[in-house]
């Protein structure tokens, strides 16, 4: 028997823990208990609270009054659907350099905190005395794309519900306000979501690309100088 074989096994490695954001954590879930559906701690960086959609302006106000959540940085919505359009609505040169991808397409993810839904809500908020940010994030049920407004707690959120309910077709109960930003009066459809079709995309190329000449090689370095040898 070797000496491999008797030696203790090596004891695994701790995942890296950030007391600070556990703390927190234990702050908002002792606020809004079962309401809180999930979590995710990026450590030295910013916790995730997935929350009940029923609780979602609740969390604010806990947030805001009772945790010094202060700061509203940005409210918005994701969907996590994968693009029904796959390359397709990729440009040209888009597929000239990384290819067409004709694999299955990819399955619905939702990033941390999880989710259970195609469409979420989105809101990252900061205490400046703890130099920390807290995300918080809610499910929308396909069959009902409504949420609590956040006005009541914050004021900033007035132009980000206005922005997501035009772009995702979200509606905000309890909004002031709630018409459009940017799209002309009739527009149909919420450019955001990922069924979409970017139709101009297929007119002409995406701005910002330009065709780039590929730099020649050896292989093009043949008798084809005009001034070659005759």
């Amino acid at each position: 028997m070797s000496s491999a074989d008797t030696e203790a096994p090596a004891e695994a490695e701790e995942a890296p823990r950030d007391e600070a954001l556990e703390g927190l954590l234990a702050e908002v879930t002792g606020e809004l208990g079962d309401a809180v559906v999930d979590h995710h701690i990026r450590v030295d960086d910013a916790l995730w609270v997935r929350v009940d959609r029923a609780a979602w302006a609740h969390a604010a106000e806990v947030v805001q009054r009772k945790l010094g959540f202060a700061f509203f940085d940005f409210l918005s919505a994701i969907d996590w659907l994968p693009s029904p359009f796959g390359r397709d609505m990729d440009s040209q040169e888009d597929i000239a350099v990384h290819g067409q991808d004709d694999k299955e397409p990819p399955v619905m993810a939702s990033g941390y905190a999880g989710g259970d839904t195609r469409f979420q809500l989105l809101a990252r908020v900061y205490d400046v005395s703890r130099h920390t940010g807290l995300l918080l994030k809610t499910d929308l049920p396909d069959d009902d794309l409504a949420a609590d407004t956040w006005t009541r707690s914050y004021g900033g959120a007035e132009w980000h519900e206005r922005e997501t309910f035009e772009m995702f077709g979200i509606d905000f109960r309890g909004h002031p306000d709630l018409r459009l930003l940017y799209l002309p009066a009739g527009f149909e459809g919420h450019p955001l979501r990922k069924d979409f079709p970017l139709l101009a995309r297929r007119v002409k190329p995406w701005p910002g690309i330009v065709d780039v000449e590929q730099l020649p090689t050896d292989d093009d370095d043949g008798g084809d100088d005009e001034g070659g040898s005759e």
